[in-house]
């Protein structure tokens, strides 16, 4: 049905963005409202939240920043690898946050309470942000408003940034206001269960990392810092309330699977079933290469060893494909573009066929396991990076929150003795925060740890922080005839668009994959 209507359109559906009946949708069809609560629309609408994050919306970012590469068993998927997209290919982004933009939109309408009104502001500034980070100028102001509008005009991104810092100001009043007798959620919270003390933390790291991005955006480098410092001293999540959404999933395939995203896609059905991403993707060299050159125990929980390949035994692996030993345990990559299965000398044997790397059991730990929209790791390394720029004040220091960032990560993934691990690894003179470098050198550190440490969830956001500063040097496509001559920029706004609101997505020029880029970016 999405084909056909523009999901900008859409002010009262709930908690679904697609047509068919899936875990916790509550309606069939998008144009058509269902009778609802406020607590039924929150549980739907971040559930629909975490499917937007973790699922298959942004599996062509974790190619081209470097986690993924397409499986050598598949016909190459030319609109990833050789970046041949148009309008009709990654319209999972546009459609599914304007649908999900609804849901909140219809439950901050249905109640007058200040918790929900405030959780679905929050919510609401997340799903613009990524809109405008995937497309830079979108209907905002006149979106969400259905039969009234039907043409809404576009918005440019950087005020749509600004207004955002606004509504994220305007929940936390709401919270810190909201009266003894103001209702919480409880179990609709299927984020953090009612304690609006981690909605502000949520809402200020929002916050901070709109004034992160902007940072090198002159006419608002300084306003947004002024408004992040502002609120510094209200906290940012960190592991102990990262934002991680779990409704009860379960391992069911039932309306439409009840498994956690990320498990849903990268891991197995109900019956053991690959999904859709780890039947079509695979280790990407680019991301193993660098856990392994760096002695990084995360090499072996973030990617899965090969199943075919004794590491005493293999030997002269084709081009396009490596091989990285960790405690014996075999992790085998592939280029992103090389269409060729690994094949190597194994036992003496050339030309042996090789099974190449999936995602691993330190980031796929069950079907149950929660979604991330922000990660404790994300928002350390934000800290870091704000506290060195001097966006914000803080006792803690760069390097510290540096430190922490990446001990964050360690956990996440599930490392043994993470937190050991972890100090072992910063301690390497190639992997230490540059306490006496420049500037440029302590972004890079920070950004590069970030990086390394959103595979594969954060996908989205590694890939932003990468068009923002340049780090990690991802190599493109080696793809024949790919010849990209940089990472993408952006991707195109979608083909309804262009049939259902043609003069003002018309008004936005001529798109270029390669060189419209989005405001904040380098």
């Amino acid at each position: 049905m999405k084909k056909y209507i523009s999901t900008i359109l859409i002010s009262l559906a709930v908690a679904g963005s697609s047509c068919k009946k899936d875990y916790l949708n509550l309606t069939v069809n998008p144009n058509v409202p269902s009778i609802t609560t406020p607590d039924l629309a929150l549980s739907g609408a971040l559930k629909t939240t975490a499917d937007i994050v973790n699922g298959g919306d942004y599996i062509q970012y974790a190619s081209w920043v470097g986690y993924m590469s397409q499986s050598t068993g598949f016909q190459p998927f030319t609109n990833v690898e050789q970046y041949n997209f148009t309008t009709t290919d990654f319209n999972g982004p546009w459609n599914d946050n304007y649908s999900n933009l609804s849901n909140y939109n219809a439950m901050f309408a249905s109640t007058t309470d200040p918790n929900y009104q405030a959780i679905a502001k929050i919510m609401m500034a997340y799903d613009f942000e990524a809109l405008v980070d995937n497309y830079n100028n979108v209907p905002y102001s006149q979106a969400l408003l259905g039969a009234k509008n039907l043409n809404p005009a576009y918005d440019g991104g950087p005020a749509i940034y600004t207004d955002l810092m606004k509504q994220l100001d305007a929940a936390i009043v709401l919270i810190q206001k909201a009266p003894a007798t103001a209702l919480a959620p409880t179990t609709s919270d299927i984020m953090y269960g009612g304690n609006m003390g981690n909605w502000i933390k949520f809402a200020n790291t929002l916050k901070l990392r709109l004034a992160v991005r902007v940072s090198g955006v002159s006419t608002l480098a300084s306003s947004f810092a002024t408004a992040a410092q502002a609120t510094a001293s209200l906290g940012y999540i960190d592991a102990t309330d990262a934002a991680l959404v779990n409704p009860g999933y379960l391992n069911s395939d039932a309306d439409g699977g009840q498994q956690s995203p990320l498990w849903r896609y990268y891991g197995f059905n109900q019956s053991g079933t690959p999904g859709t991403g780890r039947q079509e993707y695979q280790a990407n060299s680019f991301a193993a290469n660098f856990y392994g050159s760096n002695s990084d125990p995360r090499l072996i929980e973030v990617y899965a060893p090969s199943a075919t390949v004794d590491a005493a035994t293999a030997t002269s692996f084709t081009a396009g494909s490596t091989l990285n030993v960790q405690g014996g345990v075999p992790i085998i990559s592939t280029t992103f573009g090389d269409s060729q299965p690994p094949t190597a000398t194994v036992d003496g044997k050339a030309g042996s066929t090789v099974s190449p790397s999936l995602i691993g059991t330190g980031l796929l730990t069950s079907p149950t396991m929660s979604a991330v929209l922000l990660s404790a790791p994300e928002s350390l390394f934000l800290q870091a990076e704000a506290v060195q720029r001097g966006i914000i004040t803080a006792s803690a220091t760069p390097a510290s929150l540096y430190n922490a960032g990446i001990t964050a990560s360690f956990e996440f993934d599930n490392v043994p003795n993470a937190d050991v691990a972890a100090a072992t690894y910063y301690a390497q003179p190639a992997i230490a925060y540059p306490t006496g470098g420049s500037l440029a050198a302590q972004v890079q550190a920070i950004i590069t740890q970030k990086w390394a440490a959103l595979n594969v969830f954060g996908a989205f956001e590694a890939f932003n922080e990468n068009r923002r500063t340049g780090y990690p040097a991802v190599p493109t496509s080696i793809y024949q005839g790919a010849n990209a001559p940089h990472q993408v920029a952006r991707i195109f706004y979608p083909f309804v668009e262009y049939a259902t609101n043609a003069a003002n997505v018309a008004a936005q020029g001529t798109i270029d994959k390669f060189s419209s880029k989005i405001f904040w970016a380098q």
